[in-house]
């Protein structure tokens, strides 16, 4: 028996979970806001809330720590391991035309899904750099080598030694390291920002970062979609459909999916395996503009849906109200149709927006089925996973058991197993193949059952409708 800690470093606060090592049961729990939000961060602000979120004694007793975190950021030091700037955090937007300019740059889209499995975006660490040396010029300059917020933060706790590392799945969404081949491309660093720099190592799963001063293990980290995956227990034949504003679905898959589409960034885990990703711009701002139509909160949306039956009466919304990245179609608008006299209530709308959600993250799935991806069950996160119609609709509609986790700290969780782990790899009582089998997350379990044959014809009156409204969206996407 032992005692490990995970620490997640959000774009938003800290949390800290200490758990046993045998049995992952949580013992204690910690939690601090970060005190400064935006685009430019200083990344001591991470630090004054880890600290505050282990007040109290929280990590007494613990043997390692595990550290994620929020995933794209981009920490440029100087020669002497100080900032040259603010760190830049991954949902910056500043660097969309810098993102389009280095797609242009080596050649498109395949190039760079061929490349590194990802195509450049404004997250993209890739990407920022380009922007840094168009638009600081002096300060690109200066830039000697390069860490994610979960690299920092493992230098830090480690006393800043002179080896710098990071894991496979921090690497991954970099936009300059390949899954697929498993190196960097310091050339793709060269093309964004002029010049060659230093990059951390990439080590195992399993490997230790180091031991503090004290004699603690640091495990190698990884980024928060890593981690919450980790701490969720998803392995293969599992998907993840996450529900935010805007929507992804992941896999744990056996190897690299190169796509030359590139509708799939090919992320890798933090066991070995591979996390294929497909994103969709538009989820739950779907039902909260429906909601704001309808006049109602989204409980209220939800209820009102489940007076409708399945088809919405024949009403089919094409959810793409931002445009939409699956399929590749960045400036459209969201399609409303089958309007007739009889479908004309709310009640069928409220209806027409799950149904046209769901089945635009249904669609996403596709595409990792496509591509030879086994889906028997699907983990549903995100708070819109508790509305009665998203899990009365999403077994049919997605074609397989919907799994909703209890809420939990998923990512700190998979950052204390992952630090448990190295622990007992570094004492021989766990080999670099196995993690700790911690058990899986509490949860509900909904079955698509008698629904199914319904749903799957739901499904199919919606893609009739997205062909004839924008034919061979994803011909390029699908097989």
């Amino acid at each position: 028996m032992g005692i490990v800690a995970g620490l997640d470093s959000s774009s938003e606060s800290t949390r800290i979970v200490v758990c046993d090592t045998d049995t992952g049961s949580v013992l204690k729990q910690g939690y601090a806001p970060h005190p400064a939000r935006g685009s430019d961060i200083d990344p001591q602000a991470w630090l004054l809330s880890l600290g505050e979120a282990a007040e109290g004694g929280l990590l007494e007793g613990v043997e390692a720590i595990g550290v994620s975190a929020q995933q794209q950021g981009l920490l440029a030091l100087d020669a002497g391991g100080v900032l040259v700037r603010p760190a830049m955090v991954g949902n910056d937007r500043r660097a969309q035309a810098a993102a389009a300019d280095l797609i242009d740059a080596l050649g498109g889209r395949s190039a760079w899904a061929q490349a590194v499995g990802a195509v450049p975006h404004a997250g993209l660490a890739v990407a920022k750099l380009r922007w840094l040396a168009r638009t600081e010029p002096e300060a690109a300059h200066r830039v000697a080598e390069l860490m994610q917020p979960h690299d920092w933060l493992v230098w830090q706790l480690l006393g800043r030694p002179a080896r710098r590392t990071t894991d496979r799945g921090a690497a991954s969404g970099t936009g300059y390291w390949s899954a697929a081949s498993g190196g960097y491309r310091p050339d793709l660093v060269e093309l964004a920002l002029g010049h060659q720099v230093r990059l951390p190592e990439v080590i195992g799963p399993a490997d230790p970062a180091g031991h503090t001063p004290e004699g603690l293990l640091i495990s190698a980290g990884t980024g928060e979609t890593m981690a919450a995956a980790f701490g969720l227990g998803v392995g293969v034949g599992d998907a993840v459909v996450s529900l935010g504003a805007s929507g992804s679905v992941f896999s744990v898959h056996h190897s690299a999916l190169v796509d030359p589409s590139g509708t799939i960034t090919s992320y890798a885990d933090a066991t070995g395996m591979h996390l294929p990703v497909v994103h969709v711009l538009n989820a739950v701002r779907v039902l909260r503009g429906t909601a704001e139509m309808l006049g109602c909160d989204l409980e209220e949306l939800s209820a009102l849906a489940l007076k409708s039956t399945p088809g919405a009466s024949g009403l089919v919304f094409l959810p793409y109200l931002e445009g939409e990245r699956t399929p590749h179609l960045p400036h459209t608008a969201g399609t409303l149709t089958g309007l007739r006299r009889e479908s004309m209530k709310p009640e069928h709308l409220a209806r027409a927006a799950f149904e046209g959600m769901l089945c635009g993250l249904a669609d996403a799935l596709d595409v990792l089925r496509g591509r030879g991806v086994e889906v028997l069950r699907i983990f549903l996160l995100g708070g819109a996973a508790d509305l009665p119609a998203v899990r009365a609709v999403a077994p049919a509609l997605l074609g397989a058991q919907v799994v909703v986790p209890q809420p939990a700290d998923y990512a700190a969780l998979g950052a204390a197993r992952q630090a448990a782990w190295s622990l007992g790899v570094a004492r021989g009582t766990l080999s670099l193949r196995q993690p700790p089998a911690w058990p899986a997350a509490a949860s509900q379990v909904f079955e698509p059952g008698e629904d199914l044959a319904i749903g799957q014809a739901v499904r199919q009156q919606y893609v009739a409708v997205r062909e004839q409204t924008h034919p061979g969206a994803f011909d390029s996407s699908l097989g």
